[in-house]
């Protein structure tokens, strides 16, 4: 049987200390022994160098056994009885009596699925027991008397300190960048304090906060220990043990030498979880080596519950009195009814506007138009703000508190406005409502200098070794914006947003009221001419046409001037009726709504070709019509359609030919596309012989009073094919014209498929 120890020896320095795998180290402190078990048998694959000095057993000697051959079947049975009731994801502990000796144990699964047990002699530290229990009990006393969430810190830090025994205890707080502060303590009088130094977020490395995610209690109980290695049987390549939530996991080599820079000689750390987050820390340190029984372990990790089970009421406590302030502020402004845009002014310049975010001064950007209150910048630059917000934030919100750092080119402004809470009011244009704060200068405390938290000397890269008081000065940064400030501003955004858009609305909708009232006096003046012209104006023609035929016919010796200058006004008379009529004919069509129904095309063209029978042998013309769909339509507006078209291509036939006019339909349906949509269609085709026209007036022909050809023999009112536009319109079809000069004109005509 090969056995190996799993020790990890790669080289670790600062240059890859994130890199550093501090969950896999190989070997744990000497205070205790550890045994990693595998399968239903819980069979000893990982064991520590040190089980000899516990159980009088060598390590040897327990690798590739099971637990039950061991030590016994009753301790068997106690340990699969307590992973069976589940009490190892609790934070109980487990006691067996392992070889003759007691120990209390903790016990998880890791990744691996390998149950890790870690033992600890149970008489290490006599302590009485009812002491935590009281402090506990007078802490929990206290508790309710605590306003703030740092009364709170500092009465755990006081209550941990006195049920441990450790020289110091602090409470750590993260931000966001993860650099800590000294939030709160509790330490000797001969001590320095620590109380309200910062430290970089270089001294707890990524990897180190994730582990303290997992893991909420850490031990060290003498920096100067020497680790014990685990060992495990060789059966296969690069074998490791994965130690996240083991209490016994040995430390890295750099946190050791930065303890001892600091001159510490033990530990206890306890993570403070907020929301899924690590918070911060309760940080106890003890200036020579130290101990505690896993019971006083657990009962100081309850202090650590304390404070994260309060967060979010002490925190509530606090800012409630700052939020009712910016809730009235909130009410009152948003009760002021705005009429037009300069009501902004008036709004802008109420004071409850700055007291809504604790702000010192405020934009409002509409219509490019910028109005001002307070400390702000120039319009100049609030314009180039307003323009930047929309942009990056993408017409939402935006906040800031070092203005300079995104836009450097207003650093000159960064005293008078460092802080920006940017709240868009349109999503297509620069309008928006913009907070300032002028600059905090502010000096943080740290721990040594934070630029310095890796030396080098003649022994290479080392943590850093001064943990002197470093001053530094913040500036050009202004307060944070709280959560319930960036609320309201939302909040009045939102109101004064849907104001300007009501207003938009107001004047939109009596624009178009406005629109509407003209357009209906238009209307009804159209009506009035439509009517005179389509009938009153006809009764003259009518008599001038009735005066030249009396003429003509009756009087035999007019003369030839006065004969023709009769002709001509006959001529006149019968063009502008002609016109009137088609322009009867083509209002009445917008007026119609007369549902569609089945129409035989090729039926409705014999009825059509045999009421132009004189027109067509007249002109010696041909129509010939293949087989042609039963469509969707109003027959009297068809009939008028195909009357248009035959006699449009008879009336500009070739003076070189004898008109020729085919009718033809593709077969099936055609699709057309319509904007993003294809829609089918039959497709029915009017194609003559005659004179075309160029191709750029293929649309202009159906506009009307449109009239290509200027020729006096050539009749035409210019409503032809605009009527007949209007007609596929009043189908939901499309008529269209393909032409080729002097070789004829295709007309095409899109029946939709109902």
């Amino acid at each position: 049987m090969n056995i190996k120890d799993i020790v990890n020896r790669d080289l670790v320095n600062l240059t890859n200390c994130e890199q550093e795998p501090i969950h896999i180290p190989g070997s744990i402190q000497p205070h205790g022994f550890l045994l990693g078990l595998k399968g239903d048998l819980l069979n000893i694959d990982y064991c520590s160098e040190n089980t000899a000095q516990y159980l009088s057993l060598f390590h040897s000697q327990l690798l590739g056994k099971d637990f039950a051959d061991v030590f016994g079947e009753e301790s068997a049975i106690s340990l699969k009885q307590f992973i069976e009731d589940g009490k190892q994801i609790t934070a109980n502990l487990l006691q067996l009596r392992l070889a003759g000796v007691d120990f209390l144990c903790t016990l998880h699964k890791n990744a691996d699925d390998i149950w890790i047990l870690e033992a600890e002699p149970v008489d290490i530290t006599k302590q009485a027991g009812n002491e935590s229990y009281n402090q506990t009990s007078q802490l929990l006393r206290y508790m309710h008397d605590m306003h703030s969430l740092k009364d709170l810190c500092q009465l755990v830090a006081e209550g941990t300190r006195e049920i441990t025994g450790y020289d110091r205890v602090m409470v750590y707080r993260f931000d966001k960048e993860y650099n800590g502060e000294v939030f709160a303590e509790s330490c000797r009088e001969d001590l320095e304090p620590f109380l309200g130094l910062h430290y970089p977020h270089t001294d707890i490395p990524p990897q180190a906060r994730e582990l303290y995610m997992k893991n909420l209690l850490r031990l060290i109980t003498d920096i100067d220990y020497t680790p014990v290695p685990i060992y495990t049987l060789d059966d296969s390549a690069q074998k490791s043990l994965d130690m996240s939530l083991s209490v016994l996991r040995s430390t890295s080599p750099i946190h050791v030498q930065y303890l001892h820079n600091m001159g510490v000689g033990a530990t206890l750390t306890i993570s403070l979880i907020y929301k899924k987050k690590l918070w911060g820390l309760i940080a106890c340190h003890h200036y020579s080596p130290k101990n505690l029984t896993p019971e006083l372990r657990l009962a100081a990790q309850l202090q650590g519950h304390f404070i994260t089970s309060q967060i979010d009421v002490r925190q509530a406590s606090e800012e409630y009195e700052l939020s009712k302030k910016v809730n009235a502020a909130l009410e009152r402004i948003t009760n002021i009814t705005l009429t037009n845009e300069a009501g902004l002014q008036e709004i802008i310049s109420q004071p409850e506007i700055l007291n809504l975010c604790n702000a010192s001064g405020v934009s409002i950007v509409y219509n490019n138009t910028v109005y001002s209150s307070g400390i702000t910048p120039s319009e100049e630059q609030v314009l180039h703000l307003a323009s930047w917000c929309a942009t990056y934030s993408s017409h939402t919100s935006y906040t800031t508190t070092k203005l300079s750092d995104v836009l450097p080119e207003l650093r000159n402004i960064s005293e008078s406005v460092s802080g920006l809470l940017y709240q868009s009011l349109d999503i297509h244009n620069i309008s928006s409502i913009m907070w300032y704060r002028q600059e905090t200068k502010t000096e943080v405390h740290w721990g040594g200098d934070p630029s310095k938290s890796i030396i080098k000397d003649e022994k290479g890269l080392s943590p850093r070794r001064s943990f002197s008081l470093w001053k530094e000065i913040v500036d050009r940064t202004s307060n944070e914006w709280l959560s319930y400030e960036t609320e309201a501003a939302a909040s009045f955004a939102y109101s004064l947003q849907r104001q300007l858009n009501l207003i938009v609305i107001t004047r939109e909708e009596e624009k178009y009221r406005k629109l509407s009232e003209l357009l209906r006096e238009t209307n009804s003046e159209l009506e009035n001419i439509n009517w005179i012209s389509t009938h009153d104006l006809q009764e003259p023609l009518r008599k001038i046409q009735l005066i030249a035929s009396r003429l003509l016919s009756k009087e035999k010796d007019l003369p030839e001037t006065v004969q023709d200058a009769v002709l001509r006004m006959n001529g006149s008379a019968e063009r502008m009726q002609t016109l009137l009529v088609d322009i009867l004919k083509y209002t009445r069509i917008k007026h119609h709504h007369t549902p569609l129904v089945p129409v035989n095309v090729m039926q409705l063209i014999e009825e059509v070709t045999l009421d132009m029978t004189e027109t067509i042998s007249e002109k010696n013309a041909e129509v010939i019509v293949h087989d042609l769909p039963v469509v969707m339509g109003i027959p009297f507006l068809m009939k008028q359609l195909f009357v248009n078209l035959i006699g449009n291509a008879i009336k500009y036939a070739s003076a070189e030919r004898s008109p020729v006019i085919n009718i033809t339909a593709e077969p099936g349906v055609v699709n057309v596309e319509e904007g993003e949509n294809s829609l089918p269609y039959y497709l029915i085709k009017v194609t003559d012989n005659g004179m075309g026209f160029e191709p750029q007036y293929a649309e202009k022909i159906f506009n009307i009073f449109t009239r290509l050809h200027a020729q006096p023999d050539m009749r035409g009112s210019g409503v032809g094919l605009a009527l007949c536009k209007k007609i596929m319109q009043t189908h939901n079809g499309i008529i269209n014209a393909v032409s080729i000069k002097d070789v004829g004109t295709t007309i095409n005509l899109y029946f939709p498929l109902v």
